[in-house]
């Protein structure tokens, strides 16, 4: 079987704008979105930093209750944990369109219009004769009482995009109640179909006498193993990780790379080899990655160093990584480890909680742990591990009451660039950051008084622009308006502030009843696309908003 060639009008622009002139103007047809912006992964693009800089309908101006709201909504059949994606200029339906695309725990996957919601296809990606695993399937985790997941356990990493392909990368997990099984799909954006090579069972083992090891092999646990970031596509290579459901063990913090043309094996990385746990979480923001081909992830709580030795490269929890393609597995070739790793540990307030961004245009990586601090690092040289300091480019302290579970992002308007970070029972925070001296300036910091997430999951964060155009830029929040989404199915809110002034908050869905989203999607960033929004919800529908 060879793989699909797509026609020559199945283009992709990776964030670009351009206008559609291929239409005949029309009185009785609507005119064509002049915009056809891409958001192919989570957050944007492989910086994480979560800002859509090619938005040219929406500003601060026309963002208000008479102006702005839902303009319609694309049902589907169970909790969206990902972040929609979407893609401009699709061949599809007759026509050149805008398609959004929408995975749900159910592993159900949905193609729809992106400007007027007109649903393309759908498809099923549940193995045959088996179904989503379920909360209630995790029997060990959190002592049998599992509340994460509040149902099904399907689709929930963020997929990705190969723009050049049209094909859409994500994992499905299914069971029978006793066999459990993880599969990556590689799927053709127009029609569903696989493509050659697709699904490939996810399946793994590395050298080592870690948790769970047998005559020193460590085997991949399809039903402990749980992947939670977004999918990362890098050089031809489609980069899986993977944390735990509540620290049910044996477990690891596994990296495994696919070919994305074949979707054979090509990397695995073990984190903690001759260790334990070290899972990838980062409230579902994608493992990052540079120009170079390298890529930046944190692990959570677990062993560090080995044979006595906190510096060794083999076992690396709690550290924020630097990771070099090398043959089939991957280099640390830079590393931090607060020094205090465990006290966090035996506290719970392991490091990674909070999705890390390199910051654009910079070699710069932030991070965040749920002690409540903002890492700073020079991606080049992290500061490794030391016993009585953190030798990084910087630690910001928020409160103590922080414990990070959020997606931050960052803007640059014509004059300052901000860092911002939404933890839960912490307000929301827009940091400068000072190119002259690369650091955080959180003395001049912008703090809002809007009513924040409390519990123990914070907001996510996008931001959008038409770049550095003053009037242009917005932050969007997405958080649960009561409760604690943490273990139970909240309400939800998303609010629109001024990125250059956090203090004015422009909109929120709050404001008009038809606006309101329904339930939150915990870590399920907003996409910012076209002059609209949509927002995954755990109320079986993306909520889509634009201007009236």
């Amino acid at each position: 079987m060879t793989r699909r060639k797509l026609p020559l009008s199945f283009v992709f622009l990776l964030l670009t704008t351009c206008r559609d002139s291929s239409a005949p103007a029309s009185v009785t047809k609507p005119k064509p979105n002049p915009q056809s912006v891409s958001v192919l992964t989570q957050h944007n693009d492989n910086s994480r930093a979560g800002w859509n800089d090619n938005e040219t309908a929406l500003t601060t101006t026309n963002v208000n209750g008479q102006q702005f709201g839902e303009v319609f909504t694309l049902p589907v059949d169970d909790q969206v944990y990902a972040q929609p994606l979407v893609v401009g200029h699709v061949n599809v339906g007759g026509g050149d369109h805008n398609v959004v695309l929408v995975a749900t725990v159910n592993n159900t996957l949905y193609a729809f219009d992106g400007d007027n919601g007109t649903l393309y296809w759908q498809k099923s990606f549940t193995a045959a004769g088996m179904r989503p695993p379920q909360h209630g399937d995790m029997t060990g985790a959190c002592s049998g009482s599992y509340r994460d997941f509040s149902g099904n356990i399907g689709i929930v990493g963020t997929p990705v995009i190969d723009a050049g392909t049209g094909t859409m990368y994500f994992v499905a997990r299914s069971t029978t109640g006793g066999t459990f099984v993880q599969f990556l799909h590689g799927v053709n954006i127009v029609d569903g179909s696989e493509i050659a090579g697709s699904p490939t069972q996810i399946t793994a083992t590395s050298s080592g006498n870690g948790d769970g090891s047998v005559n020193g092999v460590i085997g991949f646990d399809a039903q402990r193993q749980n992947q939670r970031q977004g999918l990362t596509l890098l050089n031809g290579v489609v980069y899986v990780t993977f944390s735990s459901h509540c620290d049910w063990g044996p477990y690891h913090g596994w990296i495994l790379g696919y070919d994305a043309a074949t979707l054979g094996q090509r990397v695995v990385y073990n984190a903690t080899p001759n260790g334990y746990a070290a899972g990838m979480w980062e409230s579902g923001t994608g493992m990052a990655a540079d120009a170079a081909g390298n890529l930046y992830v944190v692990t959570g709580n677990g062993t560090v160093g080995d044979n006595g030795d906190p510096t060794s490269l083999t076992n690396r929890g709690s550290s924020a990584l630097k990771l070099t393609p090398t043959g089939s597995t991957l280099r640390v070739a830079s590393y931090f480890t607060p020094f205090n790793y465990q006290f966090l540990n035996d506290n719970d307030l392991d490091y990674g909680g909070m999705g890390a961004f390199l910051i654009p245009n910079s070699a710069l990586y932030l991070t965040g742990g749920k002690d409540g601090n903002l890492y700073l690092l020079n991606r080049d040289d992290m500061g490794g591990y030391l016993p009585s300091s953190n030798q990084v480019q910087q630690v910001v302290p928020l409160s103590s009451n922080a414990n990070m579970h959020c997606q931050a992002a960052y803007y640059k308007g014509s004059s300052k660039e901000f860092v911002y970070v939404w933890s839960e029972n912490d307000p929301l925070r827009a940091i400068p950051f000072d190119r002259a001296s690369n650091l955080l300036s959180p003395q001049s910091q912008v703090v809002s008084s809007a009513a924040g997430p409390t519990g123990q999951s914070g907001a996510v964060l996008s931001v959008s622009s038409n770049g550095s155009q003053d009037g242009t830029g917005i932050l969007w929040a997405s958080y649960a308006s009561s409760g604690d989404a943490e273990h139970t199915v909240s309400p939800g809110i998303l609010r629109a502030f001024d990125a250059n002034d956090i203090s004015k908050e422009l909109w929120n869905n709050q404001q008009k009843p038809r606006d309101a989203g329904g339930y939150y999607a915990k870590f399920a960033a907003p996409t910012i696309a076209n002059g609209h929004v949509y927002l995954p919800t755990f109320t079986n529908r993306v909520v889509v908003y634009g201007l009236q």
